[in-house]
């Protein structure tokens, strides 16, 4: 497995970390891969019950590899389509999930802890969607997440700001279960993943299953309109001044084309 992921198994708890931490953990294709296989790989171990997902580093995720993402905007190909993917696979895993959220988890990182069962967070921890920042537009079925997990006001307010929210906050509005001292994340998530753990698998793949199939509705809705808007968006000259002011450090100058 490369280095971008690392995954370890104790007690029927898989741990699974995102270890590109001099990039706070930004998802590049590389990683992207392999998190695909290691989930591929879980899926089909008898002895893991639960699985946590976390970050090395400062940061959980900070979202797409910009650097990355600048080389590959002109192409035909979405170049957003891989973490469309990564996520669906794990939203579909059999094992019960877990983001252990120890600090900032932005755009496609909040959108990989979203798409975990459960989220527990550390009291430092921020969230935020800043897409219209760099000028492009969520793939639908992300923002199809967010309202699933937050509702329309607040996805409404997360993407027209792109502005952070502490963990406090994300509590409030129910984008995690659980927000406790920083100290205390290490310990706090050993105990939920253990209480889980420690059920009946055939019961937690049931359960899972059913709320599976409760929200299915949702994969029958049509959006080729809405991922051609996406595409204008991700090609536009805005798009590019964007991804390159967020890589200078500078506020963006955005014309509208």
């Amino acid at each position: 497995m490369p280095d971008e992921i690392r995954c370890a198994t104790a007690d029927g708890v898989a741990t699974v970390t995102l270890n590109r931490p001099d990039k706070r953990n930004a998802l590049n294709r590389v990683l992207l891969d392999a998190l695909v296989a290691c989930f591929g790989r879980l899926e089909e171990d008898p002895a893991v019950r639960v699985v946590v997902v976390r970050g090395a580093g400062p940061a959980f995720c900070a979202g797409m590899d910009l650097d990355e993402l600048a080389r590959r905007q002109a192409e035909a190909a979405d170049p957003e389509s891989p973490v469309v993917a990564a996520l669906g696979q794990i939203e579909r895993s059999r094992h019960p999930t877990i983001a252990m959220l120890h600090g900032d988890a932005f755009a496609g990182g909040l959108e990989l802890a979203l798409h975990c069962d459960l989220r527990i967070a550390a009291e430092p921890a921020r969230f935020a969607m800043p897409l219209a920042r760099i000028g492009l537009v969520v793939p639908f079925t992300l923002g199809q997440k967010l309202v699933e997990i937050v509702g329309p006001a607040h996805t409404r307010h997360l993407l027209l700001t792109g502005r952070s929210l502490p963990a406090r906050r994300a509590w409030e509005i129910g984008m995690v279960h659980e927000v406790v001292p920083a100290a205390d994340l290490e310990r706090a998530t050993g105990e939920l993943a253990r209480t889980i753990a420690d059920n009946a698998p055939l019961a937690l793949a049931g359960l899972k299953a059913t709320i599976a199939r409760a929200i299915s509705a949702r994969t029958g809705i049509e959006h080729a309109d809405l991922d051609a808007l996406a595409a204008r968006a991700r090609r536009s000259r805005d798009a590019r001044e964007g991804v390159r002011a967020m890589l200078e450090k500078r506020r963006p100058v955005f014309r509208g084309e």
